[in-house]
């Protein structure tokens, strides 16, 4: 496998600054080094000219008639084949190890595709679009995360990167994780994290996006949301539009962000430019969301304030626009929901829940919310993180890696 070496970068004065309407990927910011160098980017450089606000869901709601019309009008393409959902599974009740793992829509073909070794995670898995391959992290007790990929039957395990020569400076505490395949299948979107550790919140210095092809060459940054305000917050789990134009991602700010302990997703577009807060703060949206196959409007999960995995939030669905905030799930509720995945054909979607007290489960649902069925029985040991794909069930080998 050929790897993209990264070395230091270049000074400030050298550097060729990136604006709005620049080419594909920030043309000029190609990665020569371990990410941009804190005040050498400002955020005002790379944000759209004139940011859309973020509606409140009262204005959203009103506002989705035409939204609605507008989507209707689209021509859309023939609806894919619904195939195999892959997911997280944790394989120990410390929960220290877990395996992804593929599901047939109704329940009753269930493999595991990954092999990790013990006390290692593998998480966040996504289908390429022709359903042959999958992608996912995997973190073990004393490596970092980092991205793989394995074919649909689990064969042909292997590493993309990392981007980073161990020692370098640049390269402390750097993880990447949650991959999304590009529509075309040239690009995976992952997330980078990077830098010293808070030693108050142990919230990292720097974390943004980054695309790499999927032979783990030409990586590249996308977002600079913490580029001047380090230890702000978190990027992660990005989502591509169906036309491959934009990606929707989860950002979670730390207890010295603005505003503090955070939730909100936001949108880009796939060259860099107009980036945009999708929902408001006071949703608190997180996790992968994912786009309906029409592009018109996207999934995700909302969570209260107060300790992780908290009870309390449901699963919406809001036009790329901002408006038409919709609940799917019933509220107020005592079950903790995880991240939703459309089918391909978009008439369902596919999400992880957790009753009270109990280990999450996959489920699905028609995409009005209606019509709930258990996918999976977790036994205690947590199954989430659902992505619906449209790889077939095939007889499986022994997988390897």
């Amino acid at each position: 496998m050929t790897r993209t070496r990264l070395s230091r970068t270049t000074p400030a004065t050298a550097r060729t600054r990136p604006h709005a309407g620049a080419g594909l990927l920030l043309a000029g910011v190609l990665l020569t080094g371990c990410g941009a160098q804190p005040g050498e980017i400002p955020l005002s450089e790379i944000r759209a000219e004139s940011p859309s606000p973020t509606p409140t869901v009262e204005a959203a709601v009103a506002n989705g008639t035409a939204a609605v019309d507008a989507a209707a009008a689209t021509p859309t393409a023939p609806p894919a084949q619904n195939g195999l959902i892959a997911g997280r599974a944790f394989l120990d009740q410390d929960r220290l190890t877990s395996a992804i793992f593929a599901v047939t829509a109704d329940g009753r073909t269930r493999q595991q595709l990954t092999q990790p070794a013990d006390r290692t995670r593998d998480d966040h898995p996504t289908w390429s679009p022709d359903g042959t391959a999958l992608a996912f992290d995997r973190t073990g007790a004393d490596s970092p995360g980092r991205i793989w990929t394995t074919s649909s039957d689990g064969r042909n395990a292997r590493q993309l990167g990392p981007l980073c020569e161990a020692g370098a400076p640049d390269c402390v505490n750097e993880t990447e994780t949650a991959p999304a395949w590009s529509p075309d299948g040239k690009l995976i979107a992952f997330t980078r994290t990077w830098g010293s550790s808070d030693p108050n919140s142990e919230q990292i210095q720097y974390s943004d996006l980054f695309v790499i092809a999927p032979d783990g060459t030409n990586a590249q940054r996308l977002t600079f949301l913490t580029n001047d305000t380090p230890y702000s917050g978190a990027v992660t789990d990005p989502s591509w539009s169906p036309d491959g134009k934009q990606l929707v991602f989860s950002y979670r700010t730390s207890a010295t962000g603005q505003p503090a302990n955070g939730r909100s997703l936001y949108i880009v577009n796939a060259d860099g430019t107009g980036l945009r807060r999708l929902t408001p703060w006071e949703l608190r949206a997180g996790e992968r969301a994912d786009w309906s196959p029409d592009g018109s409007r996207i999934v995700f999960t909302t969570y209260p304030a107060g300790p992780d995995n908290a009870p309390g939030g449901g699963i919406y669905t809001v036009h790329p626009d901002g408006t038409a905030v919709e609940a799917l799930t019933p509220g107020p509720s005592d079950v903790t929901y995880g991240a939703a995945s459309y089918s391909p054909d978009g008439t369902a979607i596919a999400f992880d829940q957790a009753p009270a007290g109990g280990a999450s489960e996959l489920c699905t649902m028609r995409a009005d919310g209606s019509t709930v069925t258990r996918l999976t029985d977790p036994q205690g040991h947590s199954e989430s993180r659902p992505s619906w794909g449209t790889a077939q069930p095939q007889p499986q080998p022994q997988p390897q890696g």
